[in-house]
């Protein structure tokens, strides 16, 4: 799997793949914060006050459908709630998880002081697991050893880029739509 990237700026294409992911125009994108192996971004890092002025905790956040179905999987096998009583039985996991959420908010304080939501980060941290697709778009952005629940879960999804990555599908359907 691809490293984590710098999510500094983001492409008009890379918005377009967003804009596709999602099957609406994205809304605050800051940057690409990683790419999927087949070269699209996968998770987008997004402004902390959205164009309109609304506040959005969710500073990393998942686009691609096939990393999003994968993820909602897990959640609907009851993970979120085993990892949350994990987390009231260890407190080493509790501390790790703790740290995770300190570096969420101070990876969102680099875009900018939203008072709303000062203090809040998202997936529930650092109490409770509250949304999967939080943790591993935090873990695949900021790259392993810094959120150890989204490592967890991001362990185990199976390859969502294979057998035909996003690129050469999109180009497929794009081949398709032109004749």
């Amino acid at each position: 799997m691809s490293e984590a990237h710098d999510s500094t700026s983001v492409s008009a294409a890379d918005l377009e793949a967003v804009e596709r992911q999602l099957g609406r125009p994205p809304r605050g994108v800051a940057g690409v914060a990683h790419r999927c192996p087949c070269g699209e971004p996968d998770v987008v890092r997004t402004e902390p006050r959205l164009p309109d002025g609304t506040p959005f905790p969710t500073t990393f956040y998942a686009t691609c459908p096939r990393l999003t179905g994968a993820i909602s999987t897990l959640e609907t096998g009851g993970l979120m709630r085993e990892m949350s009583a994990r987390l009231e039985d260890d407190a080493m996991l509790r501390a790790a998880y703790e740290r995770a959420h300190e570096r969420y908010l101070a990876s969102r304080a680099e875009l900018g002081d939203v008072p709303e939501i000062d203090g809040i980060s998202a997936g529930g941290m650092p109490t409770r697991v509250k949304c999967l697709h939080v943790l591993v778009a935090h873990s695949l952005a900021e790259g392993p050893g810094v959120n150890p629940l989204g490592d967890e879960a991001l362990a185990l999804l199976d390859e969502w880029w294979t057998p035909t990555s996003c690129a050469q599908q999109h180009a497929a359907e794009d081949a398709q739509a032109q004749r």
